[in-house]
């Protein structure tokens, strides 16, 4: 496993497990616990996967049966919209992933969209992160013009964003803006997401075949080897397994080149965050009773 130093000098594994849409309980404890058994040490859910408990619940489990301590654990959550109307909401955010967790601290907590009050509910962030709730901050989904102004106006920078990519959005300039402010890149749907069919494209397969490795493990390293964090989600135990075996190989900087052929740019993305129809689905959807 490789590491990436968060501008405040904490250490974060480039590989971790994610947990969107992993909705039942016991399955995702149950994968949760088995990522940990396979080697990752990040864990990333959000308060909008409504999984923060089962999380917490697989890595107390882990803990007691000797897999791991808590740390060398590097678990994630993220603040949904809903909680970003003020100050005040986004601190009880805060303490309620803690307390559905069951966990004294998070290692990283994101917001996890520039909507609504994102200013006030990084102030609560940045107030947890001194009192020590949180032990680094940042952002998910912030865009280079978005996280360019943010940084520009905080007081303590994110050390963090997570966004789409992976080879068929590649999003080169996102990189070079989060390489500009010391931002850690960070990717979900690092395989795609279930889209675009990768484990059907020939030169994808060509480049597995040389290496010995699956089409998955190939993107998967060359988004790490871009300086990427990768969080691949998968319920099976063998995928889980498999996903996290990419550590023993390095892609040619000609095979890096022919995987980056593929970015569609903007028509690549999953997710239309310049849509007004998902900004406000985003601003109406409630995760809390």
């Amino acid at each position: 496993m490789e590491f990436v130093t968060l501008r405040n000098g904490v250490k974060m594994p480039m590989e971790g497990f994610g947990v969107f849409q992993v909705r039942d309980k016991e399955e995702c404890k149950r994968s949760v616990l088995d990522a940990i058994k396979a080697g990752y040490r990040l864990i990333d859910t959000a308060a909008s996967y409504t999984n923060e408990d089962a999380v917490g619940e697989a890595v107390r489990e882990a803990i007691k049966e000797g897999v791991c301590t808590r740390a060398e654990l590097f678990i994630t959550s993220k603040m949904w919209v809903q909680d970003m109307e003020s100050y005040d909401m986004a601190k009880e955010a805060i303490d309620a992933s803690l307390e559905k967790s069951g966990l004294e601290y998070l290692d990283l907590y994101l917001l996890h969209q520039a909507m609504k009050d994102y200013f006030s509910a990084w102030r609560a962030m940045e107030d947890a992160y001194a009192e020590g709730k949180l032990k680094a901050i940042g952002v998910s989904n912030f865009y280079p013009h978005v996280l360019t102004n943010f940084c520009e106006t905080v007081k303590v920078r994110p050390m963090v964003n997570q966004v789409e990519l992976h080879p068929y959005y590649a999003q080169e300039k996102a990189l070079e803006t989060m390489a500009y402010y010391d931002v850690a890149p960070e990717a979900w749907a690092p395989l795609g997401g279930g889209r675009y069919k990768p484990f059907e494209n020939e030169m994808l397969k060509g480049i597995a075949a040389a290496h010995e490795k699956t089409v998955g493990q190939v993107i998967l390293r060359w988004n790490v080897q871009r300086g990427v964090v990768v969080i691949p989600k998968s319920t099976h135990k063998e995928r889980i397994e498999e996903n996290f075996n990419i550590w023993d190989f390095s892609l040619t900087e000609e095979e890096m080149k022919q995987i980056s052929s593929l970015d569609m740019g903007y028509v690549g993305t999953a997710v239309k965050h310049f849509d007004p129809e998902f900004v406000r689905m985003c601003n109406g959807r409630k995760i809390h009773d």
